[in-house]
Parts: C-alpha cells; sequence; structure tokens
C-alpha cells in the first residue's frame, strides 16, 4: 500500500485514498499529480500538491513545457480544499499549496530519470561514488536497473537502488567565457 509519510514519519496515511480525491479535481484542470507532501513547519502543517500539465510525463515533456500557471494552481486549490476537508483523512490542521514541481523538482524513481536524460541533476546514494554520497553530474541512459551519470570526463553506472533521492540542476544559462568580458553601457 502506498503511504505518504509525514516529515517525523510517525502519522503515515493512505495515499490512495488521498488519491481518490486529488486525482480526479486536478485531471479536471488540466492536470496531473506529481507528487505530494505534508510537513510541519514553523507556521503549522503544510500539505502541498505539485501538479504538472496532464499527460506531461507520457509525452516526455521538459519542466519548462510541463510548467502550469498561477490560475491553474488556484482553480484546482479552490476545488480540492473543500473536497479533503469532507473526506478528513489527513491527521492535522494544515494549509494547502497547490503548485508547480519547479525546474529543481525531486527525480521519483525509474520514470523520471529516463524523462529527464541530459539534464544535470543532483542525487544522494546510498553507496559513495568517488568517495561522495552526493553526486551532481548529466542524467544518461538506464539499463539494467543501473542510471548513468557523467561527471566531466567520467561516467558512472549508479544502481537505481543506491538513490536514495535527485533532483533536477537548474543552471542560468551559458558561462561567460574567460577574456570576453561583457559589454559596458556607455554613458554610466
Amino acid at each position: 500500500m502506498a503511504q505518504l509519510m509525514t516529515e517525523s514519519s510517525r502519522n503515515p496515511f493512505d495515499r490512495a485514498k488521498i488519491d481518490t480525491v486529488m486525482v480526479p479535481i486536478v485531471r479536471a484542470h488540466g492536470g496531473e499529480v506529481v507528487d505530494i507532501e505534508l510537513k510541519s513547519e514553523a507556521g503549522g502543517w503544510i500539505l502541498r500538491v505539485f501538479v504538472e500539465k496532464l499527460g506531461a510525463s507520457e509525452a516526455n515533456l521538459s519542466t519548462e513545457q510541463s510548467g502550469i500557471d498561477l490560475e491553474m494552481c488556484s482553480n484546482i486549490a479552490r476545488d480540492l480544499s473543500p473536497a479533503l476537508d469532507v473526506v478528513d483523512i489527513i491527521p492535522h490542521s494544515y494549509n494547502l499549496e497547490v503548485g508547480s514541481p519547479g525546474v529543481e523538482r525531486a527525480l521519483r524513481g525509474e520514470r523520471d530519470f529516463i524523462r529527464f536524460a541530459g539534464k544535470k541533476a543532483k542525487l544522494r546514494v546510498k553507496n559513495a561514488v568517488r568517495g561522495q554520497k552526493v553526486v551532481v553530474g548529466v542524467l544518461g541512459a538506464v539499463a539494467a536497473g543501473k542510471l548513468t551519470l557523467t561527471d566531466g570526463g567520467a561516467t558512472y553506472e549508479i544502481p537505481l537502488t543506491d538513490i536514495e533521492s535527485g533532483r533536477l540542476v537548474f543552471e542560468f544559462g551559458p558561462a561567460s567565457r574567460p577574456g570576453k568580458p561583457g559589454k559596458k553601457r556607455k554613458g554610466h
């Protein structure tokens, strides 16, 4: 049974029950649920629902192509909040947040590693790679239960079972080339 665990892992609850309420509402607004998270923060409990465009995973859309807008988030939250209140399956008072998983989205298994091949990612692994438990590199192919990760000129095969967590790494535009200073503005 799939369960969502709270931050402290003391209050598991049935993800399938939440999905029976959440999935139809999100789909009705043209989205699909990527992930959910329940965390205790300074202001109380927060239930975060991460959504992308419907069909984005199957179509292997990039984070940019699969993004949703503020209006969609607002509409989903407006309909989802009372529906979750009626079924009352979350054991805490909470605030609901609906948003996009973002450009530094979490990678949740083999399907995401395949989908985002060619993108830079940061992985936390059980067994050290190059003496490190956190590695950053470009995602490659997945075959025979192993992910290929390229870091500079080195390529590593990491068993999927060794990956504890992963997330995409966003990079701002191309780096400036050495010896090519930026243009100076006249009159300033």
